[in-house]
């Protein structure tokens, strides 16, 4: 999960929404109700309708509104960056380093929700969400006053830490604050967050960065964070509180074995993508470290057999992460595409991914449909055949007489295919689970989510490097027939053709779902 996609902040239900709770947690009399695990304490209103009994009546208004600007400055931020980032990569000449703006991100978000979710489990929600806005915000300055692309790098890893904990902090909150009645509505507001950002992101993106200059993409938005902070802040304070158990301190919670696993995850990540985009003999040493750290705790982060795709649960498991990295990856090569091949300004190259936000809105409210229920795994192969004609249809915009609109139609469809594979993805999980596992095993579901853009992004951007891209031209055509700058639209195409033959993977997967 990650805090860049509709999904990771609007799919959760009610179940999910009981991890990060303290294990044997209990009330002394007269004391301020304490949360146990899968039985959050639930505010007085919890009883029926009314004035009071609303996301938006007078008890939860406050905490509701908070949250779904935190929701919506996160989707802001998500359509802003991969609009302003081939302007900000060629300013900083780190071209041959553009992956790494995002799969910085999302390796450092792995390790941030295991985190999170011990943080949370053994002192509540509430330094996690603290931390991880203030991180998110420190991230987006380090990267706006970035003279380098490694110090860019480093302010993305900053904000994918700030990210990861926001997102899982804020499913625990919710847990808390709302009673399991009103948690569909919660959750659906977090989804209807994404919508005006997906459309006004890109545009309003474009022209700060063509006017003001691309910093101030990432400069602007830390003001805006305190504005939900002020609001939320009284209702935060009204939530149970969590007694710090005996391993409740921050040496036991950053030594706890599943961080210690996702922060492995993600150091072996960034080695194996160091070394496939310095490709020598001695980049051999980068990548064996590397992989004997990520595939162990893949391996113990996932349920068992997910990646054998066995029947059930594992493979539910299994298609997501194929879902969210084939998506995630071909969505970050493509402004960079239009901008440098096509010669389109940074406006008109964030504005081809609008469509794919709304289409995706559309897909999950089909899927939702009763009648369909029967179809369920028929409708998430469905969703990965469409994602995958998506992104084979997006290269053809480097064919001269193809108008560059094409890539908006592409992502319209690919949209509304993961709106139909991401949201019955969810319901099916919860279906295959035991009440005792659904926290667990949703928590599974996002770090396949977080796996799949790190290793996907990664992946891309070495096929991205190894053809050529490093040496493409960032001015458009016209400036590369002036310079002799190379073009190589190979790179691009060798992204995009690796990205479809995942996601027809995770079709064939969709066999194996039940």
């Amino acid at each position: 999960m990650t805090a860049d996609r509709p999904h990771d902040l609007g799919t959760g239900t009610g179940p999910d929404l009981s991890i990060g709770t303290d294990e044997g947690a209990d009330t002394a009399p007269g004391a301020e109700p304490v949360a146990t695990r899968g039985h959050p304490a639930r505010p007085a209103d919890d009883s029926g309708a009314g004035p009071d009994g609303g996301i938006l009546g007078r008890t939860h208004r406050a905490l509701t509104l908070g949250i779904i600007s935190v929701v919506s400055l996160v989707a802001f931020e998500a359509s802003a960056v991969n609009t302003a980032m081939p302007v900000a990569a060629r300013a900083l000449d780190g071209i041959g380093l553009y992956a790494f703006g995002f799969s910085a991100f999302f390796t450092a978000s792995l390790f941030a929700m295991a985190l999170a979710g011990e943080w949370s489990d053994r002192r509540g929600p509430l330094g996690p969400l603290f931390t991880g806005i203030a991180a998110f915000g420190a991230g987006l300055l380090v990267g706006g006053v970035a003279h380098s692309m490694g110090m860019f790098i480093v302010g993305r890893g900053v904000q994918g830490i700030g990210g990861g904990l926001v997102v899982v902090s804020l499913y625990v909150v919710v847990g808390r604050a709302y009673p399991e009645r009103l948690r569909p509505s919660i959750m659906a507001s977090f989804s209807a967050a994404w919508v005006v950002p997906v459309i006004v992101g890109p545009l309003v993106a474009g022209t700060v960065t063509e006017q003001l200059g691309w910093r101030w993409v990432f400069l602007a938005i830390p003001v805006l964070i305190l504005l939900p902070l002020v609001v939320m802040l009284p209702a935060l304070r009204t939530l149970p509180r969590t007694r710090p158990g005996p391993r409740g301190g921050v040496r036991q919670v950053l030594g706890s074995r599943r961080c210690l696993l996702a922060l492995a995850v993600a150091v072996g990540a960034c080695l194996l993508q160091y070394a496939g985009q310095h490709p020598s003999w001695l980049a051999l040493l980068p990548a064996a470290a590397g992989l004997a750290l990520l595939a162990p705790g893949i391996v113990r982060l996932l349920p068992r057999g997910t990646f054998r795709a066995a029947r059930g649960l594992p493979s539910v498991v299994l298609m997501r992460g194929l879902a969210a990295g084939a998506m995630v990856a071909a969505e970050s090569f493509i402004p960079l595409m239009l901008v440098t091949q096509r010669g389109l300004s940074a406006t008109l190259a964030g504005l081809s991914l609008t469509g794919g936000g709304l289409t995706w809105a559309l897909g999950s409210y089909v899927q939702s449909r009763p009648r369909l229920e029967p179809y369920r795994e028929r409708l998430m192969g469905l969703g990965m055949v469409l994602l995958a004609v998506a992104i084979v249809m997006v290269p053809l915009a480097l064919i001269g007489g193809v108008p560059a609109g094409i890539v908006a139609v592409a992502w319209t469809i690919g949209g509304f295919g993961m709106g139909l594979n991401i949201s019955s993805g969810g319901v099916l999980l919860l279906k295959l689970s035991r009440p005792e596992e659904a926290g667990s095993n949703s928590a599974s579901l996002q770090m396949s989510d977080a796996l799949g853009n790190v290793t996907f992004v990664g992946v891309g951007g070495v096929l991205f490097v190894a053809f050529g891209g490093a040496s493409i031209a960032t001015h458009g055509p016209a400036a590369a027939d002036a310079t002799g700058a190379a073009s190589h639209p190979a790179a691009f195409v060798a992204v995009f053709a690796t990205m479809a033959l995942v996601a027809l993977l995770g079709g064939a997967v969709a066999r194996r779902l039940s």
